[in-house]
């Protein structure tokens, strides 16, 4: 189908009758409003840390637009690609129900071509909370491309807190220019919203660097929404002063508990209700600096952004808040994690409570444990492994291919323990049971931190450890409050075990968020499919349905729309992660 580029509307609702001319290519969901965005993705010039560079934006914009919507609102997002490279996006918490064609991932969509646009299409079903999106082709995210998604709760669903004041969004993330071609290593610098660190520091931060503002007003209360959008460092986020009250992460209400600081990993989201309750003497730190490493070196990579009340009287100076003092007690940030609980009393998406889902008196069918290692050498290239096996994408996705019957393009065999012997290049599917209950065990035995998501679901974190995971570990599981998210931490030397319902038909992707490890082949697919035939699990194959590889003979052509401008300007950036990505496979 050819997709026509169309002119910019902002998002808006519109009830059914008044999207007629849609209907044609959206599924229709009876009575549920429609969101619709246009969106042009391009290069654009930023100067982040105070030097000018190539970034991705959106419709000029870096970071991205936030889309705002509410629980079971169909969205339609027409995006054209105008990057000089394939581009696709997906949508990171998004379960897409019954519609992993969706999902934005080499597993289930063929990339938008370079001056093609494509419509995505979907519903926000049953879900509520803080979720972004990122492009997921290559070292894309490294350079920008992210934005945030809302989603409401319906008026009919009570909130468990009062209506805040205002609703922010923070993107926090390390940042490196990566036009030098070096391996990725320390970051230049943390980014806030896109911007550099404040100030604080004449010696650690140049001057010249634009930095974000956080405007607020006194004794009101407002909710932040918190993303670690980086590439593969974790952070620690506070705001000087200021407790942050936890009310949500990634679409699940968590119990209420203040915090003075949270470990904020690669690919995760967090909710605080934060309320501006000091006296205004100047303006505020907020702060995001790195985990996990020589602190002292790492000193100049921290974000710094500026909180200022309406009635400040003065700039904020002085020392940062201090970090956790943690360097000798490895379970701090572990136990800061085990604390964070479901809220079992709160509706969400739904009237009944989030509790009434009884996750841990449900059989388990399945059981893998997914196995990371330091990167290795196969075939003459730097990879990284689950169980022994570094994914390498087939040319036709595989979503793709079942629904056209091709046969090898993958393999339905990958395995529920490690593999003996040596690691291989492979394209293994886990075979998942369709409404199985299944358990994984992510046992991270590198020497960094990990974190780990998958696509479709929403999983319960069940408990996380030192050491090696045994049989026995399950004796200290938490089977009645764990939270359900998204994306999972996994400490160097140690494990996470998950349990997730397999009730969302699809391919769907499991795979380490630390970008490194990601396109190094450490990830997977679960492969869940309906035994009965029937049209009502899963969605039909979209009409505007985008072919590639075995399937190209079917792809209709399409008359690019590039600005000649953007693919010129980009050439640079592009060049710098084409030379990371050789020197993290080890060719270049």
């Amino acid at each position: 189908m050819k997709m026509e580029r169309r002119r910019s509307f902002p998002a808006v609702a519109l009830p059914l009758l008044a999207v007629w001319a849609l209907v044609m290519v959206v599924p229709c969901f009876a009575g549920d409003p429609y969101a619709y965005f246009d969106w042009d993705v391009s290069f654009i010039t930023a100067a982040p840390l105070g030097v000018k560079q190539q970034v991705i934006g959106i419709n000029g914009q870096f970071p991205g637009p936030v889309v705002n919507v509410t629980t079971n609102w169909n969205v339609v997002v027409n995006v054209l690609n105008d990057l000089d490279e394939p581009l696709l996006i997906t949508w990171n918490g998004i379960q897409q129900r019954k519609n992993s064609w969706q999902d934005g991932v080499l597993g289930t969509n063929c990339p938008i071509p370079s001056g093609w646009n494509w419509t995505y299409q979907f519903q926000v079903k049953d879900q509520i909370g803080s979720f972004f999106y990122f492009p997921s082709t290559g070292f894309q995210r490294a350079a920008g491309g992210y934005g945030g998604v809302i989603v409401n709760n319906r008026d009919v669903i009570a909130v468990p807190f009062d209506k805040p004041h205002g609703d922010i969004t923070l993107f926090v993330g390390d940042w490196k220019a990566l036009d030098d071609g070096k391996d990725l290593g320390m970051p230049d610098g943390v980014l806030m919203n896109g911007k550099g660190p404040y100030r604080y520091n004449k010696t650690l931060v140049p001057d010249g660097i634009d930095y974000e503002t956080i405007h607020v007003h006194p004794g009101k209360t407002y909710r932040f929404r918190v993303h670690n959008v980086g590439i593969s460092t974790s952070l620690n986020f506070r705001i000087q002063n200021h407790n942050m009250l936890l009310v949500e992460t990634e679409g699940s209400y968590t119990v209420q508990q203040n915090y003075t600081n949270l470990d904020i990993h690669v690919g995760q989201s967090y909710s605080f209700l934060v309320t501006m309750d000091q006296n205004a003497s100047s303006d505020y730190y907020i702060v995001a600096s790195a985990r996990f490493v020589n602190e002292s070196r790492w000193s100049r990579v921290t974000g710094v952004a500026i909180l200022h009340y309406s009635n400040s009287k003065g700039k904020a100076s002085g020392p940062l808040p201090d970090p956790p003092n943690d360097f000798y007690d490895k379970s701090f940030s572990m136990n800061q994690a085990r604390s964070i609980r479901w809220n079992l009393s709160a509706g969400a998406a739904r009237p009944n409570p989030q509790g009434s889902f009884r996750y841990g008196s449900i059989n388990v069918s399945q059981v893998y444990v997914l196995k990371n290692k330091p990167p290795a050498v196969i075939d003459g290239k730097r990879r990284a492994t689950l169980n022994g096996i570094s994914y390498s994408p087939p040319e036709t996705p595989p979503r793709l291919a079942d629904e056209y019957k091709l046969k090898g393009v993958y393999t339905l065999d990958f395995p529920s323990r490690p593999l003996k012997g040596a690691p291989k290049i492979g394209r293994s599917l886990i075979d998942g049971t369709y409404r199985g209950f299944m358990e994984i065990i992510f046992q991270n035995n590198d020497t960094k931190m990990q974190t780990y998501h998958m696509d479709g679901y929403a999983f319960f974190v069940v408990g996380m450890d030192y050491g090696e995971w045994t049989e026995e570990s399950r004796g200290t599981y938490n089977k009645g409050d764990g939270v359900a998210r998204c994306s999972t931490q996994v400490f160097p030397g140690a494990w996470t075990a998950i349990l997730v319902s397999l009730d969302n038909v699809g391919i769907w992707n499991v795979r380490a968020q630390n970008l490194d490890s990601w396109y190094l082949g450490q990830e997977v697919y679960v492969r869940v499919v309906n035994p009965e035939n029937t049209n009502k699990t899963e969605l039909p194959i979209p009409d505007n349905a985008l072919y590639c590889g075995r399937l190209q003979k079917y792809q209709n052509e399409q008359t690019p729309h590039h600005k000649t401008a953007s693919s010129a300007s980009a050439t640079y950036r592009t060049s710098g992660l084409l030379l990371l990505m050789l020197l993290l496979v080890g060719i270049a």
